[in-house]
C-alpha cells in the first residue's frame, strides 16, 4: 500500500527516531485515509556529506525528504492533512524547522500496484481485499 522513503541530508538520525518518525507516518497515514496500520511501509536512507544539491549548490543545512507513494483516489484536503501531520511530527522529532522538511505524495493507480501477491484494492475496499491474506501472513503482520 502506501511506500514511504524518508531521505535525511546533513542529520544523522538515532534508531529510536526513526521508529518515531515511522509510528508517525503510520498513525498519519491510517488517521487520514482510514487504511490499515499494516498497510504503510517506511524506509530510511541517509545522503553522505556533499551529495545533497539545493539549486545546484551542495546544502549543508540539516533536511528531512518524505516521498509517498499512495493509492489515488483520495481528496486534496485528506492529502494535504496527512502531508501536514507528518510535518508537525517530524519537525518535532528531528528538532529541525519545518522549512528543511519536504514531504511529496504521488499518487498511483491500486491497478499498477501488487503487494501480498495480489492487486491493490480501491481505497475504502481494504476490508474485503484483506479477508484474502492467508492466516499465516496476516498473523504475522502489525495490527
Amino acid at each position: 500500500m502506501p511506500t514511504y522513503t524518508v531521505t535525511v541530508a546533513n542529520l544523522s538520525l538515532s534508531l529510536q527516531q526513526k521508529s518515531q518518525i515511522a509510528e508517525a507516518i503510520t498513525t498519519a497515514h491510517h488517521t487520514q485515509t482510514g487504511a490499515p496500520r499494516f498497510f504503510a511501509q517506511v524506509l530510511f536512507f541517509s545522503t553522505n556529506e556533499g551529495e545533497h544539491f539545493v539549486g545546484g549548490r551542495v546544502n549543508s543545512a540539516p533536511q528531512v525528504y518524505v516521498h509517498g507513494l499512495v493509492r489515488e483516489g483520495r481528496n486534496t484536503e485528506v492529502k494535504q492533512a496527512l502531508m501536514s501531520q507528518m510535518l508537525e511530527k517530524v519537525v518535532q522529532i528531528t528538532g529541525i524547522t519545518a522549512e528543511d522538511v519536504w514531504i511529496y505524495l504521488q499518487d498511483i493507480p491500486a491497478t499498477q500496484m501488487i503487494e501480498f501477491g495480489r492487486f491493490l484494492p480501491a481505497p475504502g475496499d481494504e476490508a474485503e481485499w484483506e479477508k484474502e491474506i492467508t492466516p499465516e501472513k496476516r498473523s504475522g503482520l502489525p495490527d
